[in-house]
């Protein structure tokens, strides 16, 4: 009996060493349905073949350098445009962080910013620094993700209003497996003079250009989250729209974002997140009439262990 179990033993521990060979290859090994590599190693994703290396601190930054080419050499095949890579950082953070990675270490300068900022070089490569943060909670940065805020799994999108003062009402688990509802609305017009609810009353007050800056909170039962997640291929994604590229109308949107990727620390045993997205725009379209929307997506992470 003794030799049966060591000879079980032994069978068990050859199957943990090759399944985690084959993790390191690449094999189906996702976290809430985005596919998961070591930092250094290349994905392909989005039509692309990236690869995010180099994770770093600096300035309250965290900074990793990113190199993509095209996935195909069809020219016409699908491909993500360079400018709507959007990464962020994995972890157990208090709220999600995420930047664009196009244009994201314009605000490093002095003796901490990177040599090379991310661009697109020779027409169809990519290559370059991208920075994220500030955040001090160094110790809780685990990787980095990617997703396109443009890319959306087929019959996966689902849309709600979310007018100013109140914001999005609470919505239900069966829509989309998160249950979500606002925790605030504070609405700007584009000349920096906030908007209270007696402005409602006011003609004058919706003209021109404005804001909104939407408070959120998401939450789901991880187990289901994660079978959800592995049947639709990919995590969820929330949007709010309109919004505007940078410089659009108020700083505060160029520093939040208008969407956000809901994947949380795998470690945890609930998905629990708190994030702010601006809308902007026309002011009667931003502010009266914006939606929020929790769409499905591909994504790729990338972690340190």
């Amino acid at each position: 009996m003794r030799a049966v179990r060591r000879s079980s033993g032994a069978v068990l521990a050859v199957m943990a060493a090759l399944a985690l060979l084959l993790g390191g290859c690449g094999s189906d090994n996702t976290v809430y349905g985005a596919h998961t590599a070591a930092i250094g190693d290349t994905q392909a994703i989005l039509g692309w073949n990236i690869a995010v290396a180099n994770l770093r601190f600096a300035d309250d930054r965290v900074l990793v350098d990113v190199t993509a080419a095209p996935s195909s050499e069809d020219p016409d095949a699908p491909r993500a445009d360079p400018g709507d890579l959007r990464f962020g950082l994995y972890g157990a953070l208090a709220h999600p962080i995420e930047a664009t990675g196009i244009g994201s270490c314009e605000s490093m300068t002095g003796a901490e910013a990177p040599a090379a900022m991310l661009r697109v070089q020779d027409g169809d490569r990519i290559s370059g620094t991208v920075c994220l943060g500030p955040s001090r909670a160094q110790s809780q940065v685990r990787g980095i993700y990617l997703y396109s805020p443009r890319e959306r799994i087929p019959e996966t999108t689902v849309a709600y209003p979310a007018a100013f003062p109140l914001g999005l009402p609470r919505t239900g688990v069966a829509d989309t497996g998160l249950i979500m509802a606002s925790t605030s609305a504070e609405a700007w017009r584009a000349d920096g003079m906030p908007l209270t609810p007696a402005a409602l009353g006011d003609p004058v007050a919706f003209t021109g250009d404005g804001a909104m800056l939407l408070g959120l909170r998401a939450e789901a039962v991880a187990a289901q989250y994660r079978d959800d997640a592995a049947a639709r291929g990919g995590p969820l994604m929330i949007v709010v729209a309109p919004t505007r590229p940078p410089p659009g109308v108020n700083p505060a949107c160029n520093a939040y974002g208008a969407s956000t990727l809901v994947l949380p620390d795998a470690t945890l045993d609930s998905v629990v997140l708190d994030v702010s997205l601006c809308t902007q725009g026309e002011i009667n379209q931003a502010v009266l009439y914006p939606t929020v929307s929790v769409i499905g997506t591909h994504a790729a992470l990338w972690t340190t262990k």
